[in-house]
């Protein structure tokens, strides 16, 4: 008798290690379905990366071609960014109607043509025109690819997934850094001015051109399939990523999801949504008024104040980049194991930390000595684990399954929006109002966004789209009971 219990005990053990073995098997296949198709929609970023650092490269020449004033200047600059604004804005709608795929085709395509137009003009206005249209593709890519990425990704795995983005802008951005370098130190000065500088801006259509070929080979997002009646399409799609028995669940929970949303930009002003778009457009807006990308934009300029040569200050400027590189690495790891609300947290209370020091070197005129570049490197790193990957994680998330699109697009125009107006600002605060109270003022909104963060933002590190949508209706539920 004790001899077929142990039996029955073995084999029983047996199909358990079986069924482990198989279940995770299926996890590694889907895994990797999930890992490549979120690396070709985070491509996208690369080209936002790309965009906005190449023209630093480029600016001085151009100056030099088009005999530009400092408002052509900060316009050749700045025209990439009111592209970005509208192509944010029409993301939405058109996403929603017309899918996300064929959305991010046309982006990349106006891509490639606005990095072509950018290289091959005679004129300054002709290249303003390139610029905003290249723009407008940046504009969709920087809200639809974590936006696709969240939605095709399981919620174990999201949070990293959405974050390869941010790896991508990053990386983007860094590889500008070396791209001009290589470009500018092909000729004399004679012809950067009359051709290196349309190379810069030529090199971009190769990633888009890269980036448009491998849509062809990733599926729709299956959340829009489903919320179009079409759930037969989007079963094989969530059968690779999910399995069986969990896809089965998945559209059933979507299909729930969708019967409980009237459509309607609307919704998001009700009392439990309400919370969802302050959340959603206040991180978007902190995100650039903390300071980053004055800091990335203008560090050449910011280490020259602190005595530093032109050569030093460039290599200074690429150490910047290599941090941001590496720290973002860092927060693909720590996102979905310590959570988004913790990095948020931790990341705007050392950069409020790194803002103060640096204002107070300024201020006392200590800036002689590594300080004010240690400061400045670990406010980077800061920001590179928290408010860059995260903002970008939270806004694909937050929001309810039939108008993600909009909404999302709602946020990223808002932080574009906030991005033109601090590199507009940027320069002439510096100027006025002097290094330190500059410092001070993005320190005071980074300890606001600490603030908003703890009181506000809520942690959505492990749930699913639905779960999350769920987590506002019952806010708004228990304030209406």
């Amino acid at each position: 008798m004790h001899g077929t219990t142990g039996k029955l005990a073995r084999e029983r053990k047996g199909e358990m290690k079986l069924e482990l073995t198989i279940n995770r098997h299926q996890e590694q296949v889907s895994m990797k379905f999930v890992t490549l198709v979120s690396i070709v929609a985070a491509l996208g970023g690369l080209l936002f990366g790309f965009d906005t650092a190449v023209v630093s490269g480029a600016i001085g020449f151009m100056e030099h071609r088009f005999q530009l004033n400092q408002v052509e200047i900060g316009w050749a600059v700045s025209s990439l960014i009111i592209g970005c604004i509208v192509g944010a804005a029409m993301s939405g709608i058109l996403s929603d109607r017309f899918g996300r795929k064929k959305v991010l085709i046309t982006a990349a395509i106006l891509f490639i043509i606005g990095s072509v137009g950018s290289a091959i003009p005679d004129t300054f206005s002709a290249y303003i025109m390139a610029r905003i249209l290249g723009g407008i593709g940046i504009g969709i890519t920087s809200t639809l690819c974590p936006l696709y990425n969240a939605e095709i990704a399981p919620a174990k795995y999201r949070g990293r997934l959405v974050a390869l983005n941010q790896l991508a802008i990053v990386t983007g951005i860094f590889l500008t850094y070396f791209v001009n370098l290589w470009i500018a130190g092909s000729g004399d000065d004679a012809w950067d001015i009359a051709t290196g500088w349309r190379w810069m801006f030529a090199v971009g259509a190769v990633p888009g051109l890269l980036f448009l070929a491998l849509l062809f080979f990733v599926p729709e997002s299956p959340r829009w399939l489903i919320k179009q009646g079409r759930p037969a399409e989007a079963l094989p799609i969530l059968l690779k990523i999910h399995g069986d028995e969990l896809a089965r669940q998945e559209v059933l929970d979507i299909k729930e999801s969708f019967k409980q949303e009237n459509g309607s930009i609307r919704q998001l002003l009700n009392p439990g949504l309400r919370i969802a778009l302050i959340v959603g457009v206040g991180l978007a807006i902190l995100q650039q008024v903390t300071g980053i990308n004055a800091i990335m934009y203008y560090a050449p300029e910011i280490f020259k104040e602190t005595g530093a040569g032109t050569n030093a200050s460039l290599i200074q400027t690429i150490l910047v980049g290599l941090i941001n590189f590496l720290f973002t690495i860092l927060a693909l790891w720590l996102i979905d194991k310590v959570g988004r609300k913790a990095l948020l947290l931790v990341g705007s209370s050392l950069m409020t930390l790194c803002l103060v020091v640096i204002g107070f070197a300024f201020q006392t005129g200590h800036t002689s000595g590594p300080l004010v570049l240690i400061f400045i490197l670990l406010y980077v790193a800061s920001f590179a684990i928290s408010l860059g990957p995260v903002v970008w994680v939270v806004l694909s998330e937050i929001f309810p399954n039939r108008i993600r699109g909009r909404a999302t697009a709602i946020a990223a125009m808002a932080l574009w929006a906030a991005d033109y107006v601090v590199s507009q600002s940027f320069p002439p605060m510096l100027n006025s109002a002097g290094p330190a109270i500059t410092f001070w003022i993005f320190g005071f909104m980074s300890l606001f966004t600490f603030l908003f963060t703890w009181r506000v933002v809520p942690e959505t590190k492990g749930k699913s789209l639905e779960e999350i949508e769920a987590l506002w209706t019952s806010a708004q539920g228990a304030r209406n009971s």
